[in-house]
């Protein structure tokens, strides 16, 4: 990681830029570039983000940013297979307690509390709304027709009778 670090130091300067303008053009902090350019990956949460940002900074450098992240992947094979079976074991041991405090139940397939949601697609509810105000134009002019019908049924009975 270091040699990546250092290959890209060396391209930044030979450029002449500075590390504030690479942050700025990257979108990154400046500390992640000193980072990489360390080769500081505790200073990042996930590898997989510090191979992204090694990946674009090379291309930005014009560097061969395939080698790059080829030099990167043997670092970080390297880096994992070092790791012993017993930290292994303890991050599980973390995980698991974590998980274990998040659930907090004991969840089997005669416990568990099936939840049921009503699940209506938004067609759905456009046709039940569609059908609310076709219902509602339809009782509305049917009273207004209704009221002209019985009007003109007087009219027609007290002029004809």
């Amino acid at each position: 990681m270091k040699e990546i670090g250092e290959a890209l130091k060396e391209q930044r300067e030979n450029i002449g830029l500075s590390i504030e303008e690479v942050a700025t053009d990257l979108k990154l902090r400046p500390s992640q570039i000193e980072a990489i350019e360390s080769g500081n990956k505790e200073a990042f949460k996930d590898v997989f983000y510090l191979k992204y940002f090694i990946r674009d900074y090379s291309k930005y450098l014009g560097l061969n940013y395939e080698d790059m992240i080829d030099e990167f992947n043997e670092f970080l094979f390297d880096y994992t297979s070092k790791i012993s079976l017993d930290d292994i074991k303890k991050a599980q041991k973390k995980a698991d307690i974590k998980e274990a405090k998040e659930t907090k139940k004991i969840a089997s397939p005669y416990t568990v509390e099936r939840k049921r949601h009503l699940n209506l697609s938004p067609i759905v509810i456009y046709i039940i709304i569609g059908l609310a105000i076709l219902g509602l134009g339809y009782y509305v002019i049917s009273s207004f027709t209704s009221d002209d019908f019985e009007n003109n049924d007087v009219e027609s009975n007290t002029i004809g009778g």
